[in-house]
């Protein structure tokens, strides 16, 4: 034993006592977000209660072709919450590529991390190999929003300037380059401002849980380094990706814009 503290059911009953007092304070102040709390505590104790199980089989029983359907489910999840958080219309050729950078980026950066930094052995040890690909591809999901988003309104507000710079013989890629640019800005600025916080500002989730189970701090700061290095390279190759190979799907085969 590491003299961890458990927390009990009793104690976790109070946690959700909290969270009861902060909606009759939400109710009574008249801010009508009573219900997406109440939704969002229940379906993420919901949620976190089936993970458990299945992750407790998973580790107990483990199997590279369990590890590897275990990823491709994050993966496919990670691609629907980007196509539902895009708040802009989507065409299929964008939603192909969006899975195709993200599954690319985040499978790279993983493997890298896991077998080159990490050296894990098995390579499938789902211990290792299934937490830090949830970290990896929550990032790059979030990382992949601002950057489709940040494309398609650009593409889409910025038309008239593509084309005059189309009109003056400028390629697509030279009409859209400060697009782009953009776009992949505003996907890695949450991640490097986090990095630049972290340690001052604030101790991150994996480093804390870590330490809460009684692995020593330098060994915690050195995992938290290595994942922070593994979730900025997989943010920056995904967006990447993405930007440079959708920014041509505005355009048709004589190099003319098409944005609705």
């Amino acid at each position: 034993m590491n003299g961890i503290i458990e927390i009990g059911t009793f104690r976790l009953i109070l946690a959700y006592i909290f969270i009861a007092i902060l909606l009759f304070i939400i109710k009574i102040k008249g801010i009508k977000r009573e219900k997406d709390v109440l939704i969002g505590s229940v379906r993420m104790t919901i949620q976190l209660i089936l993970t458990g199980y299945i992750l407790s089989y998973i580790f107990d029983n483990p199997n590279p072709f369990v590890t590897i359907i275990y990823l491709l489910i994050m993966l496919a999840f990670a691609v629907h919450n980007t196509f539902k958080r895009v708040k802009v219309k989507l065409k299929n050729n964008l939603k192909i590529l969006i899975g195709f950078s993200l599954a690319i980026g985040t499978i790279i950066s993983l493997l890298y991390f896991l077998i080159i930094v990490v050296r894990i052995s098995p390579w499938y040890n789902p211990r290792y190999f299934i937490p830090i690909a949830g970290m990896i591809v929550g990032n790059a999901m979030t990382g992949i929003t601002l950057g489709v988003t940040r494309l398609v309104d650009g593409m889409t507000n910025q038309k008239y300037a593509i084309e005059g710079a189309l009109m003056l013989g400028a390629t697509p890629k030279d009409a859209t380059r400060s697009i782009v640019n953009n776009a992949f800005d505003s996907a890695i600025l949450p991640t490097i401002n986090n990095m630049v916080g972290m340690g001052i500002v604030s101790l991150p989730g994996m480093m804390t849980g870590q330490i809460l189970s009684g692995t020593s701090p330098l060994v915690a700061i050195q995992y938290q380094i290595a994942i922070m290095l593994a979730i900025c390279g997989s943010v920056s190759l995904t967006v990447i990706l993405f930007v440079q190979l959708a920014y041509k799907t505005f355009f048709n085969e004589r190099c003319q814009l098409e944005v609705e």
